[in-house]
């Protein structure tokens, strides 16, 4: 009987052991650099399977998404993170670009690593990417998640401007290296962090060269190119205390590109999101690619 209960043991031993290396070899990263004349960029990959592409918000790195990168490649996902052009490795022309000219810069790394369309995650400012990216190139992409986004427009009728000039103060702030660390973190609290949420994980992290392109390119770039996302399935996944993209515009693209967007609420979050609440993000994401990989079989 002991022996019994011994090789019994044994048994469950190997078998966690050879799970959790499993585990570990399917959530290990990889770095690639993707070159196309001038554009170089960076790519962290990890995971197999049908493949999810993540895109970082306003003059940050994919580093962001670390925890919801992990949880999606555990989850059965081949999760690619390319970096801005600024960012890491990422190099290339930084002046007069538009949202078209970041959008092709993650076609390009999927047009070379993964030849099938995607789910594209596009947080805050990479939303734009991520929709565009779905306009431009509707034959690379599966499904669209916008994270923490701003719509680029606000309800019929009302006067409001998507982003007013005291939100955009602070969401340009925390990036300002001229400020104090005290007036950064009360930025930070004001636009990306719910409270009882710590700010000071994004104190660090910010790249100013990609930063002023990427806030050109917005300023450059009509709306409508990429507001309706092309023809893709929709996930608008919304933070409950997001004052980026408030509650009182969180129906923008489902009032206007219809059945298309499913909408889902992450609770105790702000525009932050991926630092704030990583294993509910990572799940929305989860659900939402399944369906649409699913779909398409």
């Amino acid at each position: 009987m002991k022996i019994a209960k011994l090789i019994l043991l044994s048994g469950l031993i190997a078998w966690s052991s050879c799970s959790m290396a499993a585990d570990a070899v399917a959530t290990a990263l990889q770095h690639k650099v993707i070159e196309k004349g001038p554009v170089r960029i960076e790519v962290t990959e990890q995971g197999q399977g049908p493949a999810i592409v993540m895109l970082p918000s306003l003059g940050r790195s994919g580093r962001d998404y670390d925890k919801v990168a992990e949880r999606l490649a555990s989850e059965g996902f081949r999760v690619l993170r390319p970096e801005p052009r600024g960012v890491g490795q990422s190099q290339g022309p930084m002046h007069g670009l538009t949202v078209h000219d970041f959008a092709a810069d993650v076609a390009m790394v999927i047009d070379a690593e993964v030849k099938a369309p995607v789910v594209v995650v596009g947080h805050a400012w990479g939303n734009f990417a991520a929709r565009m990216l779905a306009t431009d190139r509707p034959d690379l992409v599966a499904g669209v998640v916008v994270a923490a986004a701003s719509a680029g427009k606000v309800p019929p009728g009302s006067k409001e401007l998507p982003i007013g000039p005291e939100m955009r103060k602070a969401i340009d702030g925390p990036s300002n290296p001229a400020l104090s660390e005290e007036q950064r973190l009360e930025y930070l609290k004001i636009a990306f962090f719910a409270p009882g949420n710590d700010p000071r994980v994004w104190l660090g992290g910010w790249h100013e060269a990609t930063h002023e392109a990427q806030s050109h390119a917005r300023n450059v770039t009509p709306v409508d190119d990429y507001f309706a996302a092309g023809t893709a399935p929709i996930l608008d996944l919304q933070a409950e205390y997001d004052p980026v993209a408030p509650r009182r515009f969180s129906n923008v693209l489902k009032s206007m590109l219809g059945e298309r967007v499913t909408i889902v609420v992450i609770k105790n979050a702000s525009h932050a999101l991926a630092p704030e609440q990583p294993q509910a993000m990572a799940d929305a994401i989860a659900d939402f690619a399944k369906k649409v990989f699913s779909a398409r079989r």
